[in-house]
């Protein structure tokens, strides 16, 4: 298990080289009020990636904003799932691909995370054959702390209203922002001081914090 540090430290270095397998095509953000269908949809399509992996899927989650009710989201459903070792492609990555997943962000510099991405997404070069919902797909390994940081910030703000109804907020003041020649890193930079700001609080809630 990383250690307390390593979960409630946040680095700012610069990816270590281009992180893209296949890179996405520039899209607005589509951030939509909450939609009660994500859950069954989560629901779904992990049961699907547990019939895919097996016995690989250590523990499959669903994380981020669709993740709580009530927040305003990107239409994308994101789940993380744990393998023992994300750098052991050929246990799992023929497996997706099958699937209709299409890998897109190799980064073994960061956690050893790969990105897949599925369902109808336009401003994908390559577009997913699954036809279920947009979903993204995180690897990480057990070791990483940022399973931890992802569970921590979600089940907090499924408990704080306070805090639920700030994100949101920002979140649409991020999304009603954006220009014309933004990117998703734009949209993501906008909302940095406040998700690191809630996230004290929700270390502080969960313990990794005195």
């Amino acid at each position: 298990m990383p250690s307390k540090r390593e979960i409630t430290e946040f680095s700012d270095e610069p990816a270590a080289g281009n992180p893209w397998v296949v890179e996405p095509m520039p899209a607005t953000i589509d951030l939509i009020e909450y939609d009660s269908e994500w859950p069954s949809q989560a629901a779904e399509i992990s049961e699907r990636l547990n019939d895919v992996l097996g016995l690989r899927a250590l523990r499959i989650d669903h994380v981020g904003s669709t993740a709580v009710e009530g927040l305003p989201a990107k239409p994308v459903i994101d789940i993380d799932v744990t393998v023992a070792d994300p750098a052991d492609e050929a246990g799992y990555v023929r497996s997706l691909q099958d699937a209709g997943f299409v890998l897109t962000v190799r980064e073994p510099w960061w956690h050893e995370h790969r990105l897949f991405r599925g369902g109808h997404r336009p401003d994908d070069r390559v577009a997913p054959t699954d036809g279920g919902p947009a979903t993204n797909i995180h690897i990480f390994g057990p070791d990483s702390p940022e399973l931890i940081k992802h569970l921590v910030f979600r089940n907090w703000l499924r408990s704080s209203a306070s805090d639920r109804e700030l994100y949101a907020d920002t979140k649409r003041a991020a999304a009603a922002a954006q220009r014309e020649d933004d990117a998703v890193m734009d949209y993501n930079a906008r909302k940095q001081a406040v998700i690191l700001e809630i996230y004290e609080r929700a270390f502080r809630a969960s313990g990794f914090l005195s």
